[in-house]
């Protein structure tokens, strides 16, 4: 059994103190490795369903190969890690704020670092998400313009929770508008959300995007004894027409 507490790493950062840390969870004898920003707690292993739904989700609705996908949002790497999982993903971009938690993967810190790491199809890129979001640019400023299969996020807590007021124009028709754009014809823009299904929001995915919608996502929490309804929110971009 490991000790009751223990910070793994610290860092100071621009928009606070990061700390890395585990703790021995009393009522369901488990470590629970988690990343707290302040006083406030940004991610968690003990409940990853939904992460991973995000890239599940998303994944399904594209076909062929060698698909080129970005992440927005490292975190402990459990989308990205699911994303990997697919055969037919030939490119991983993904995109992390925080340069601490890309030196935690990269260091092998965090437990899915090495085989993020080791997948050469994987790339991090440090960077604002939003801001590239908005750009010309794009996610990879080595190709400036590049345009990917599938936008999987998991940053915010949700469209209406957000980390930094700053975030709040890319969940706006504008902001999405702009993300589109860094779409091939057919993309997916997938969204995590830590709150049950937004009908407003989805209905405003609708008028920038082909289609869209809201898809529940739920888990049993213990230490609570009820359920939990998470939400991906998928849309995508109008595909090609054949000729």
């Amino acid at each position: 059994m490991s000790s009751a507490f223990e910070e793994l790493a610290y860092r100071a950062t621009p928009i606070g103190d990061l700390s890395l840390r585990r703790r021995r969870d009393p009522a369901l004898n488990v470590d629970v490795l988690e990343i707290k920003l302040g006083d406030e707690f940004l991610m968690s292993d003990l409940f990853t369903v939904s992460e991973i739904a995000l890239a599940d989700l998303g994944l399904a609705q594209l076909s062929g190969g060698d698909l080129e996908i970005v992440v927005g949002g490292l975190g402990l790497g459990y989308t990205a890690q699911a994303v990997l999982r697919h055969e037919k993903v030939g490119c991983l971009v993904v995109v992390e704020a925080l340069d601490a938690i890309i030196d935690w993967h990269r260091s092998g810190l965090l437990p899915l670092g090495s085989g993020l790491t080791g997948d050469p199809r994987c790339h991090f890129e440090l960077g604002d998400f939003f801001a590239m979001a908005a750009s010309e640019i794009g996610f990879d400023p080595t190709a400036p313009g590049r345009r990917f299969d599938g936008v999987l996020v998991d940053i915010d807590h949700s469209p209406d929770f957000l980390l930094d007021p700053q975030n709040a124009g890319f969940y706006q028709p504008e902001g999405l508008q702009k993300l589109a754009r860094h779409l091939k014809p057919g993309g997916v823009f997938g969204l995590w959300s830590n709150d049950p299904p937004d009908a407003e929001f989805t209905a405003r995915l609708a008028e920038i995007f082909d289609s869209a919608s809201a898809e529940k996502v739920s888990f049993h929490n213990p230490l609570q004894h009820r359920d939990f309804v998470q939400t991906v929110y998928l849309a995508r971009t109008k595909a090609r027409t054949k000729a």
